[in-house]
């Protein structure tokens, strides 16, 4: 089992979809694969999650598998002459339509943006590289004022800065893929383009509670409704990409520690994403910078950090894991580690989970347990368990392969598959096994364990029990 507390998650692409690189990622460091449903087939994604549950019958660690939706992808449309230049300062027209543009002429195939904007409003381009400034609105389309020039090509990316769409977050092609993911039994789906509350209750209607749902935080709005958004979700995504091109850069950082901060607190996965080693895509090694921006997430209390394209298409997708690996274990071995997270204002909620979960870590600290054990059905007391940060290692015990799959995403959980105890004794019996074979505790070192009698029921956790291995 792994000591390292925070996780790793890793894209499948050209680069690792072969079974055996996809079992050597996981050897390195891997603790949850993301199918990324913008690129590759059904086939290809049915084909990565069948080596993936077959590396977890082998290896016996269960393994998360998130299936990430692509969503709304606004583009302009194409130019006559392929592209155009957009010249600092010069007034341009943009047009609602799917005709040919020109010179000094933007058209683009989306009529719903002619509803969202305002002068104002700003366009950015090809991930942030170009931008327009809205200066007028009419029926048929728009005037906008060049601020950041460049040359823009055919079909390359819209960003709309300081607007809500109304877009759903998920296209058709979306469903279908949703489906298709949910009847592979995937772990997670990941929401893309989510703005409001409703995208997340959309989305669950569809998922049926099928899998669990992470959101994508990427845009501006769901910032605006973190709160209300993370509630309804399981877990959280801080998307940076997206992200740093509908914000001010200066205020990433700022919105990725409040992301981070909120999940938290609610007690639901959060993963840091996008630019994590970006120069390993072709360099052997990362820049000091990234090193730096990998342990930020980490002090910061992130559940788990994720490589993209690093290990989808890099030169070094293997040993871009390793060395995340040892940028999380340098970080949290650092002894100041746990002044990071104990410092959080956690606001436990009036239930029975949140009363056992905050006794453990207080019995963990007082009596310096080895390990705390929690038999779960759904993995929710374990999540409560894990966000507030107990001083040892976490076992989840489970009798669910989804539950023990879905918790290899949750910090500090190292997942277990067994049979739920037939009684009290049964129970105590199981956990000396676990703790000495899985945990690596010694005779003589204290373990908490949690559980719900009766056994096998979700949501009856009620009793916490400390004992003594021998």
């Amino acid at each position: 089992m792994r000591t390292r507390l925070a996780k790793i998650v890793a894209t499948v692409g050209p680069a690792s979809a072969a079974p055996s690189n996809l079992k050597l990622l996981h050897e390195v460091g891997v603790d949850a694969f993301r199918l990324n449903f913008s690129h590759g087939s059904h086939a290809d994604h049915a084909r990565s999650v069948t080596a993936i549950r077959d590396i977890e019958k082998t290896s016996g660690s269960p393994i998360a598998i998130i299936a990430d939706m692509q969503g709304p992808k606004l583009r302009v449309g194409p130019f006559e002459k392929g592209q155009i230049e957009l010249r600092y300062g010069e007034s341009i027209d943009i047009e609602i339509s799917t005709a040919l543009g020109r010179d000094g002429l933007i058209r683009l195939p989306h009529p719903e943006l002619l509803a969202a904007l305002a002068p104002g409003n700003a366009l950015k381009f090809d991930d942030g590289k170009l931008m327009v400034t809205i200066t007028e609105v009419n029926k048929t389309g728009m005037k906008a004022r060049v601020d950041v020039p460049g040359i823009l090509k055919d079909k390359k990316g819209v960003n709309v800065i300081g607007a809500v769409l109304p877009l759903s977050a998920m296209t058709d092609k979306d469903k279908i893929d949703m489906v298709f993911a949910l009847e592979q039994k995937v772990d997670y789906i990941a929401l893309s383009f989510v703005q409001t509350a409703q995208d997340v209750v959309d989305a669950q209607k569809i998922i049926k509670g099928q899998a669990r749902l992470i959101v994508k935080i990427e845009k501006p709005s769901a910032v605006d409704d973190l709160e209300e958004i993370l509630e309804l979700a399981d877990a959280a995504m801080v998307a940076r990409g997206d992200l740093g091109v509908e914000l001010a850069l200066e205020q990433v950082p700022v919105v990725q520690r409040k992301i981070i901060a909120m999940a938290r607190a609610l007690g639901k996965p959060v993963i840091v994403a996008t630019h994590m080693l970006e120069s390993m895509i072709d360099a052997p090694t990362p820049t000091r910078a990234e090193a730096s921006d990998v342990a930020t997430a980490i002090y910061q209390g992130a559940d788990a950090v994720m490589l993209s394209a690093e290990t989808a298409v890099g030169r070094h997708p293997a040993t871009a894991v390793a060395i995340m690996d040892r940028i999380i274990g340098a970080a949290e071995m650092d002894p100041t580690y746990p002044d990071f997270y104990t410092r959080a204002n956690l606001r436990p909620q009036a239930t029975v989970n949140d009363a056992i979960s905050q006794s453990v870590r207080g019995v963990a600290h007082v009596l310096d347990c080895k390990a705390v054990i929690g038999f779960t059905t759904s993995g929710s007391t374990v999540a409560r368990i894990a966000r507030e940060r107990p001083p040892c290692q976490i076992i989840g015990m489970t009798p669910d392969k989804r539950t023990a799959s879905a918790m290899a995403l949750i910090w500090g959980v190292q997942s277990v598959v067994m049979d739920d105890p037939k009684d009290f004794h049964d129970m105590l019996a199981m956990t000396q096994t676990v703790a000495k074979e899985k945990g690596n505790v010694k005779v003589g070192e204290t373990i908490v364990i949690t559980a719900g009698i009766p056994f096998g029921r979700a949501g009856t956790t009620d009793t916490l029990k400390i004992a003594t291995i021998d």
